[in-house]
């Protein structure tokens, strides 16, 4: 029956991924609330709720960093790992889960050492004032302690996921996250820690999450385990690993980029009260991406596992069905969107100017936003085939091709802080557009 259960060419191909993705975004839903939760408090702290945020914001480019060399190795792997489960390779998917358990713990340890040190001029350097940088300072230091837990929960869970035990993925951020819910208001209000107790309770909760982990893949309920003599780097293994996890690398490296352009240039034309505003968006972004990025890496696993059976039309049918719902709800999302800008506004913030303007960067930032659909859609595809330069050409298309400059350039021809905002809806319709159909006419309609 577990053998059933874990193989991913039998069955209803649907029911393959629904399975799969709906436990995940549920768990992805529940991760959120780390840093969604904490915005949300923070954004409403009497008399500084404004500032705060903004200093929260500045240091959302170093989570970023940290969150890329987690799906440069855990991605990665997990593609590799899928694929050798396809072709009950188990010794081997074993070999890749301790190679990745040991690049995640070495690079936990190096970003740790580097970010702690040079935090101050880090934070400058990514659009912190004299003002918002205390706050900023604040979350940073408390937070990075948590590095390797952060790295662990997000790197391995997949591989949980992959065996077919997404219940047991899901209840990894369920755990940490319902502990973060609880722990932030007795921090962060009632021991009147503000920033601090936000970052404190997001420590925790991810050390939490971490031993989950790492209890259910070293113990006996796991189909694949991570085995101590397994725990070390093959380079061989380790380029290959890296090779099918840059895409992901560079997404998260270039959303960095962007965050960082993007803070400078709103500090630049607007000030602290942009930076605030750009940070909610963020959040909201957040929100509404889970059920289309849930979708696609549930999807990843079974169109990993089987096209490494051969099984090619049932690749095909799972592109056919992820690609239908992804269009179809950011549809919907860009519609309610659209109505209601000031209430999802009003959600971060109680500040009446922050709300107004909010609103109004929010029509401009998600307009168009049905195109990203196409951009979730090649990207899942591309790198559940293992087609990695593909993935990674369209990742720096849409980013630093297209994003990148025109944050630059559009505030400097008179747009002012509006040319921030629409950077990111021209990007979402070329650059999401030119992967999903370079991937249709590449990659479906030649299986």
């Amino acid at each position: 029956m577990a053998t059933q259960q874990t193989d991913f060419s039998q069955g209803s191909v649907k029911r393959r991924i629904l399975a799969q993705a709906l436990p995940l975004t549920l768990a992805q839903a529940v991760q959120l609330l780390y840093n969604i939760v904490d915005r949300i408090y923070i954004g409403h702290l009497p008399g500084e709720g404004d500032l705060a945020l903004t200093g929260l914001g500045i240091t959302f480019p170093v989570i970023v960093l940290i969150a890329a060399f987690t799906s440069l190795f855990g991605t990665g792997g997990m593609t590799l790992f899928s694929i050798a489960r396809g072709r009950r390779d188990e010794q081997e998917a074993e070999r890749i889960l301790g190679n990745v358990f040991a690049l995640l713990a070495i690079s936990a340890a190096v970003l740790f050492v580097l970010s702690y040190a040079l935090r101050r001029p880090i934070l400058f350097a990514f659009g912190a004032s004299e003002l918002s940088f205390a706050y900023a300072d604040a979350y940073l230091r408390i937070y990075l302690l948590g590095t390797a837990f952060s790295m662990f929960t997000t790197g391995l869970n997949g591989y949980i996921n992959a065996q077919g035990f997404p219940r047991i993925g899901m209840l990894t951020t369920v755990i940490g996250a319902a502990l973060n819910v609880v722990l932030d208001p007795v921090f962060i209000f009632l021991l009147d820690m503000g920033v601090q107790g936000a970052a404190l309770a997001t420590v925790i909760s991810q050390a939490v999450s971490a031993i989950w982990v790492l209890r259910f893949l070293t113990g006996k309920k796991a189909i694949l385990r991570l085995k101590r003599e397994a725990i070390h780097i093959d380079l061989r293994r380790t380029g290959r690993i890296c090779a099918l996890g840059l895409p992901g690398f560079v997404v998260q490296g270039t959303n960095c980029l962007v965050q960082i352009l993007c803070n400078t240039q709103l500090q630049t034309y607007g000030g602290d009260l942009y930076v605030g505003i750009m940070t909610v968006i963020g959040s909201v972004r957040e929100v509404i991406s889970l059920p289309v990025m849930g979708i696609s890496s549930g999807a990843q696993p079974v169109l990993g596992f089987n096209y490494g059976a051969g099984e090619f039309g049932r690749v095909k049918e799972a592109i056919r069905f992820t690609s239908l719902i992804g269009f179809s709800y950011t549809m919907l999302m860009w519609i309610l969107i659209m109505l209601i800008p000031h209430e999802l506004m009003g959600i971060f913030s109680a500040e009446p100017q922050t709300i107004a303007i909010g609103a109004k960067m929010m029509n401009l930032y998600f307009f168009g936003f049905v195109f990203m659909a196409g951009q979730f859609s090649g990207q899942m595809v591309f790198q559940a085939l293992g087609r990695a330069k593909r993935a990674i050409f369209f990742s720096l298309l849409r980013k630093v091709i297209i994003v990148a400059p025109l944050t630059l350039l559009l505030p400097a021809l008179g747009l002012g802080v509006k040319g921030v905002f629409l950077a990111e809806p021209i990007s979402n319709a070329v650059g999401g557009m030119a992967c999903f159909l370079t991937m249709w006419f590449t990659q479906y309609r030649k299986l």
